[in-house]
Formats: structure tokens, C-alpha cells, sequence
């Protein structure tokens, strides 16, 4: 009796070793996306694609962080805190350089481009009572620039010195979510708001049917001069509330990325669920829209992993430009 008992337990704990040796293996499953606020576009998208994983990357146990976004992201995948992040191109850039005004204290070295997915659109919206019309109509008034050191505020910086503005004209300068700057505004304490994002962003739409807004013009001279890697573009007529013709803006291009260590496997997976994904993607948002496979490597400022670069050689696609 005591021999059974006692092969019973040998067996037992054999068991629980064999279980302890694979919790390393089980951990590496963990794919916890980084996004932004949850007024914004990055969050809805990542709990989009955090839903696709969970279908389609087999083994993965998803979860989704809101954060500050790029600048946040990228610092937290340097520290492999995140194995999926969001980020603005100028962020991703200027983190790979270690760019200390941009909010990096080191290069961020371990990051690795995934893919290029929907351009930002830098917004800016003010409240019609303001009497803001032009960027030169922003002098003394009060505008909030997104959180600080975010990708939005540095996005603020350039914008402004391309219309030869700075913070110092501003008559002040709020530095928050565009959720909290979209109430701002609607209790009046704000006169406008820039919020770099895809078009249709929520805040936006919300702000637009609370109280009459100006989208406000960022003229094709000012994107020249503040150059790479902004590009000139339009927010369509109607895409808010009151806003009854197209507006020229400046657009940035977003960008999915991961650090290098995380598997060669579970990044192909991620990259191909993606790609295989897109119409349940932009059903989350409509930004999702401008995702396309051809133009997936374009103008990526950083290594690819090794396991998104496995999945576009399989479909052939090459990189565009730098």
C-alpha cells in the first residue's frame, strides 16, 4: 500500500515539474497590445486586433493597454512590456535615434517595424464662437496639443513652426487626452484642439454634435516646410458634423511594431491574422480602411522582425521608399 502511495506521489510531483517546465513556453503567448486613449483611434483598432488574435493566432492569450500612445508604446516596448504597439512615424523615428527632446533618454534599439498601416490626420478643430479660422488665428488662444511628449504634441510643435508659431504665442497651451480637450470645449474653457488621428475620430464627431466647430486649414506651404514625413492631404467634406467642404491638412503615416524579442512565429502569426483580418478591422473604425498590403513597408524608419518580414516576401511585397 505505502509503494502505491508513494508512486503516486513521485508520479505527482513528475507532473507538476513537467507543468512548471512549460510555464516559460505559456508566457511567451502573452500578447498584450499598446494603443492610446480610449477617445482616439488606437484603442478601438487594438481591441479589434486583440479579438482577430484571440481567433486566429493559435495558443495567444491577447490583452489590450491604453496608454499615452507612441511615445509611451514605444518606451514600453523597448522594456518588453508590450509585444504589439501603435505609433506615429515621426515617434518611431525619432525613438530609433534617441531623440532626448522627443521624450527618449536612449535609442530604442530593440524595436522592430511590423507594418505601416492608416495615416494620421493632423485635425485641428476650434469652436466656431472663437472666431478661429486660419493657424494664424490661433495667437492667444487657448489650445490643447494632446498629452505631453505624445506623438499628437509632437506633431503640435511641428505644425505650429511650419506656420512660424510657437507655444509662446499660444495664449495657453493645455496639454491633454482629446477626450478631456473635447470637454474643455464644450464648457468653453478651450478654444481649439489639434488631435493627430485617423479621420472620424470619435472625440471629434463628439465635439461636432455639441457645439458648432471650424476644421481648420494647415496650408500645403506649411507641410512643405516642416517636410518628412509629413504629407499633404484632405479631410473630406462631411466627415464632421457642420463641416460642409473638404479641408487640406497634413497626414503622418501610423505604424505597428514589436520588439525583437518576441518570437519569429507568434510575429508572422500576428502580421499574417492581420492582414486576413482587414474587413473586421475596419468595421471597428473607418481608418482601418487605408490599410493596404502594398504599401506595408513603405517608409519604415526601423528594422523589420524577422517574422513580419517572412509573411510580405510570401506575398511579395517590397519596400517603398524610406
Amino acid at each position: 500500500m505505502r509503494s502505491i502511495f508513494k508512486r503516486h506521489l513521485v508520479g505527482a510531483a513528475a507532473a507538476l515539474a513537467l507543468a512548471g517546465a512549460s510555464l516559460p513556453a505559456q508566457a511567451q503567448d502573452f500578447i498584450n497590445v499598446l494603443t492610446g486613449g480610449t477617445s482616439g483611434v488606437y484603442y478601438p483598432l487594438g481591441v479589434a486586433i486583440s479579438k482577430v488574435f484571440t481567433d486566429k493566432v493559435k495558443g495567444s492569450r491577447p490583452s489590450v493597454q491604453a496608454t499615452k500612445a507612441s511615445v509611451e508604446n514605444l518606451t514600453l516596448l523597448q522594456q518588453g512590456k508590450g509585444e504589439i504597439g501603435f505609433t506615429l512615424g515621426d515617434s518611431l523615428a525619432l525613438g530609433w535615434a534617441g531623440d532626448e527632446e522627443a521624450g527618449f533618454k536612449t535609442k530604442l534599439d530593440k524595436l522592430r517595424g511590423m507594418t505601416a498601416i492608416y495615416p494620421n490626420y493632423i485635425q485641428i478643430v476650434a469652436s466656431k464662437e472663437s472666431g478661429i479660422k486660419t493657424l494664424a488665428d490661433l495667437k492667444g488662444k487657448r489650445l490643447s496639443v494632446g498629452a505631453p511628449k505624445s506623438g499628437t504634441e509632437l506633431n503640435a510643435r511641428a505644425i505650429l513652426q511650419g506656420a512660424g508659431l510657437t507655444y509662446k504665442d499660444l495664449g495657453k497651451v493645455e496639454y491633454l487626452p482629446f477626450g478631456e480637450s473635447v470637454e474643455l470645449m464644450k464648457n468653453r474653457q478651450l478654444d481649439a484642439t489639434l488631435q493627430s488621428a485617423g479621420l472620424g475620430v470619435s472625440s471629434i464627431r463628439d465635439l461636432a454634435t455639441s457645439v458648432p466647430i471650424v476644421v481648420v486649414e494647415i496650408p500645403a506651404d506649411v507641410v512643405q516646410k516642416v517636410g518628412s514625413p509629413y504629407i499633404g492631404a484632405n479631410i473630406p467634406a462631411g466627415t464632421y458634423e457642420g463641416q460642409t467642404a473638404a479641408v487640406p491638412t497634413a497626414a503622418v503615416v501610423n505604424y505597428l511594431v514589436t520588439h525583437s524579442g518576441v518570437k519569429d512565429e507568434t510575429v508572422y502569426q500576428m502580421t499574417k491574422a492581420i492582414y486576413e483580418s482587414l474587413p473586421d478591422l475596419a468595421a471597428a473604425h473607418a481608418a482601418a480602411r487605408d490599410i493596404k498590403l502594398e504599401s506595408a513597408l513603405t517608409g519604415m524608419p526601423v528594422p523589420m522582425h524577422p517574422g513580419a518580414q517572412r509573411y510580405f516576401d510570401e506575398k511579395g511585397i517590397k519596400k517603398q521608399g524610406s
